[in-house]
C-alpha cells in the first residue's frame, strides 16, 4: 500500500471512488451536474483537476495559499476550456500510468517511444554492473556506469516532485550497492547483472519525463486563461453530507 512517494502509505492518497465497483464516486453531490457541460463523469472532473493542479505555474502561483490553507481548484464555467484542460489531464494522467489508464481507442498500452535512446549500453556481466551515475549538461548525455542515454535534457535528469528526484532516485536504488534501510537478509537479495529490462524501464521513465516537462506550457496558458474567465464558487455547491465524510463499509477503497 506504499503508493504515495513519501513512502508513508496511502494516507494521503484521495480515492476516485468510494466503493470497489467504481460506483459511487468520491465526489460532492451536485458537482459532478455543475460542471459547465452535461453528463459530465467523474473521470472527466479527475482529469480537469490533474490538468490543473499537476504543474509548476500553480504552486506558483498559490505559493502562498498552499502554505496556508485547503487544495483549491478554479473550475472554469466555460465548457469548452474545460474540455481543453481536460485533454492535457487525460495525456498527463496516461503518461503517469504508463499508459494503463484514460487510452483511447487503439492507443498504444506502453510509453511510446520519446527523444532518448541508449547510445552506448550498459554492460551485462558482474564486473560491469554500474556503481554510479553522472549526468553531462553541456552534452545532454546520462552515464550510467559504462552505459550511456542521450539526449536526456538536465531538466529530466532533477525533475523533482516536492525534493524528490525521480530519475535519480530510480537510479540510487539500482546502482550496485543500492540504498535505503536494510531490515532483513531479503534487502541484501539484488541482482548481480544489469538485465534488459531496466535499460527498457530507464528508457521509459525518461519519456514519461519528456512527455511532462513538455506539457507544462500549455498548462501554464490554460491556467491564466481558467484564472482571466468565470469559474464556479464553491458557496454555489452543497456542502459535503457527513455521511460521505466517513470511510465506506464493506468495501475497498480504489485509487484512482
Amino acid at each position: 500500500d506504499l503508493h504515495h512517494f513519501s513512502g508513508r502509505g496511502a494516507k494521503d492518497a484521495i480515492p476516485l471512488y468510494r466503493s470497489a465497483d467504481a460506483r459511487e464516486a468520491n465526489i460532492a453531490p451536485g458537482l459532478l451536474r455543475s460542471l459547465p457541460f452535461a453528463d459530465a463523469s467523474a473521470e472527466d472532473f479527475l482529469a480537469y483537476v490533474y490538468g490543473v493542479l499537476a504543474q509548476p505555474a500553480f504552486t506558483a502561483r498559490f505559493a502562498s495559499e498552499l502554505g496556508s490553507r485547503e487544495l483549491r481548484v478554479p473550475i472554469t464555467a466555460d465548457a469548452a476550456l474545460f474540455r481543453e484542460v481536460r485533454a492535457v489531464g487525460r495525456q498527463l494522467l496516461k503518461l503517469h500510468t504508463y499508459h494503463r489508464r484514460f487510452l483511447g481507442r487503439d492507443q498504444p498500452t506502453s510509453v511510446p517511444p520519446g527523444g532518448a535512446r541508449c547510445t552506448k549500453g550498459v554492460p551485462v556481466d558482474e564486473d560491469g554492473y554500474p556503481d554510479a551515475f553522472s549526468h553531462d549538461a553541456a552534452t545532454q548525455t546520462l552515464r550510467v556506469g559504462a552505459g550511456e542515454f542521450a539526449p536526456v535534457a538536465r531538466a529530466i535528469y532533477e525533475f523533482e516532485i516536492s525534493g524528490f528526484k525521480a530519475l535519480q532516485s530510480w537510479l540510487r536504488c539500482r546502482m550496485r550497492r543500492g540504498v535505503g534501510r536494510r531490515s532483513s537478509p531479503l534487502d541484501a537479495i539484488r541482482p548481480a547483472r544489469w538485465p534488459p529490462a531496466f535499460t527498457r524501464e530507464l528508457l521509459e521513465l525518461i519519456w514519461v519525463l519528456e512527455g511532462t516537462l513538455a506539457l507544462y506550457p500549455e498548462q501554464a496558458r490554460l491556467l491564466d486563461r481558467v484564472m482571466a474567465g468565470p469559474c464556479l464558487q464553491a458557496n454555489a455547491l452543497a456542502p459535503a453530507p457527513d455521511a460521505l465524510r466517513r470511510p465506506p463499509r464493506g468495501a475497498a477503497l480504489l485509487s484512482a
